[in-house]
């Protein structure tokens, strides 16, 4: 099926819509309209928006959180009732009281995520699997006042890619071509995310420690 048949069965579809419906006369829809109305019916009917995300293709969700019409503290409320269901059917003995060095380990895990040019969202426990390679890695946040750094790694791929092609160094062009590939990918993306409010699920409390109790 075209694209152009299917943008005439939308048109013909909000023809006969507005023949019953008269509020709909001068309303136009878009073929893209009805992804963004299916995410906004997920997550308004329960869906966690995270999984919202992977059905949309995703990588991050705030992408997610601007195709769904919802309020934050929507997104917040579906997303605690999850980790709530979640949490009940799984062994009581899991959620025991971390101990100071699993907790200052998690922690730490969540400071060296922290990178140049924003985030990794890799999760806890793991390891870099692209082994630095921030701009590839599907992982990466850009953080939107990072966006003149990406112009700068930018403008020295391509002074690369133009020596890799004076020295006829294919492999080191299909790499570079790759590598600006994702740049641009994720600029457009900090872009987007720069004209968006985040959203802020907040941190868990620090546990505090019952001192143990000493033989004297």
């Amino acid at each position: 099926m075209s694209s152009t048949t299917v943008w005439r069965i939308v048109r013909r579809a909000c023809n006969e819509l507005a023949t019953t419906h008269p509020e709909f006369a001068n309303v136009h829809f878009a073929p893209h309209d009805f992804r963004r109305l299916f995410a906004t019916e997920l997550v308004n009917n329960g869906l966690p928006i995270h999984i919202g995300a992977a059905l949309l293709g995703h990588l991050d969700i705030r992408t997610t959180r601007g195709y769904v019409a919802v309020f934050d503290e929507d997104v917040i409320s579906h997303y605690h009732q999850f980790l709530a269901r979640r949490r009940a059917a799984r062994p009581t003995e899991e959620y025991r009281e971390p101990t100071r060095d699993e907790w200052e380990d998690f922690q730490e895990h969540f400071d060296k995520r922290r990178v140049e040019l924003g985030s990794c969202g890799r999760p806890y426990g793991t390891l870099c699997a692209h082994e630095h390679a921030c701009i590839r890695c599907p992982l990466l946040s850009i953080n939107p006042k990072m966006l003149p750094r990406l112009n700068e790694l930018e403008e020295d791929l391509l002074a690369r890619r133009k020596r890799a092609v004076e020295e006829d160094w294919r492999g080191e062009i299909e790499g570079l071509d790759l590598t600006l590939t994702f740049l641009r990918s994720k600029r457009e993306q900090a872009r987007r995310f720069q004209r968006s409010d985040p959203v802020s699920l907040g941190m868990p409390p620090i546990p505090h420690q019952k001192p143990q109790a000493t033989d004297r």
